[in-house]
């Protein structure tokens, strides 16, 4: 489990995010936090190989065509694909590694910790991002994550 200090660290400190898996549609999650990132003065890196460009910015096909320093790889990709995923990471010395909700695979945070990268999962980095620094408010998506109903998987 991630803590305030890690998000919080993770989050002030990178300036250039890789999001792999990044999609074109403005539907998508992931279109809607790579505007929110930009709007909030962050560079993102697109990392897709089916489309040449995404939000304005050039996309490459992997981690390994960015051409330049990399702060923060974001990861919009299945739980099975993490552990090649975090490889790269480590290749192109990101920082941190993080997946967004629902991806969860321990050997890629295996992979990364043991390089020295930080890792954080199952978190989103546009809803911890709003969370920390302020605009979960106004700028919020229903994710169905945030609620005061308690989640039926959670037993106390």
């Amino acid at each position: 489990m991630a803590s305030y200090q890690q998000l919080h660290s993770a989050l002030s400190e990178s300036r250039v995010v890789a999001m792999v898996g990044l999609s074109d549609k403005p539907h998508r999650p992931s279109y809607f936090v790579g505007k929110y990132l930009i709007d909030h003065g962050i560079e993102i890196v697109p990392v897709n190989p089916t489309v040449p460009e995404i939000l304005g910015r050039k996309c490459y096909p992997t981690l390994h065509d960015i051409p330049h320093k990399v702060d923060l790889v974001d990861c919009f990709r299945r739980s099975e694909q993490m552990p090649e995923l975090a490889r790269q990471a480590v290749d192109i010395d990101a920082k941190i590694l993080w997946m967004q909700l629902s991806v969860i695979n321990e050997e890629a945070k295996q992979i990364a910790e043991s390089a020295g990268l930080s890792v954080i999962m199952d978190r989103c980095v546009k809803i911890e991002y709003a969370r920390l620094f302020g605009g979960l408010n106004w700028a919020g998506v229903n994710t169905r994550i945030i609620s005061a109903k308690r989640p039926r998987h959670i037993v106390l």
